[in-house]
């Protein structure tokens, strides 16, 4: 009984590793320019660098809420639960606030629909402020 309980626990650590195995992360830089009056638009475009390879990205976006002004944000980060480089795109959801004058700060963390999760800092430049429901929609050039 010892033995089948040892072997059904080793296979199960073998499932679950492999499943694990197979998610892998990249690194990510966007350039997102936003602008609006209570309906915003945000467009830009992007690198996704994935086992060693670059690929071009295309950002856009629309806003709704308390929103105006206009901004240019540079994003670097990681984007981690890809299997491949096609999981980065998708619409991305996200509740936000923030506010530039001249130059200020900005971090964000953003899923889409297959799981992809992109961790995102970085800085925004403009006169803007915003408190708003977003989607952000990425997709290969």
């Amino acid at each position: 009984m010892r033995r089948l309980f040892g072997v059904a626990f080793v296979l199960m650590l073998a499932i679950a590793g492999a499943t694990a195995a197979r998610a892998d992360e990249g690194r990510i830089s966007l350039t997102i320019f936003k602008g609006g009056w209570i309906i915003g638009g945000s467009g830009g475009s992007g690198t996704l660098t994935f086992n060693g390879r670059r690929y071009p990205l295309s950002i856009g976006g629309l806003s709704y809420g308390l929103v105006f002004g206009g901004s240019k944000a540079d994003l670097y980060g990681r984007v981690s639960n890809i299997r491949s480089p096609r999981d980065v795109a998708g619409v991305y959801g996200a509740v936000g606030a923030g506010a530039a004058i001249g130059v200020g700060a900005r971090a964000i963390v953003l899923r889409n629909e297959k799981g992809a999760v992109l961790e995102l800092s970085g800085r925004q430049v403009g006169l803007i402020a915003d408190l708003d429901l977003s989607g952000l929609a990425i997709g290969f050039r």
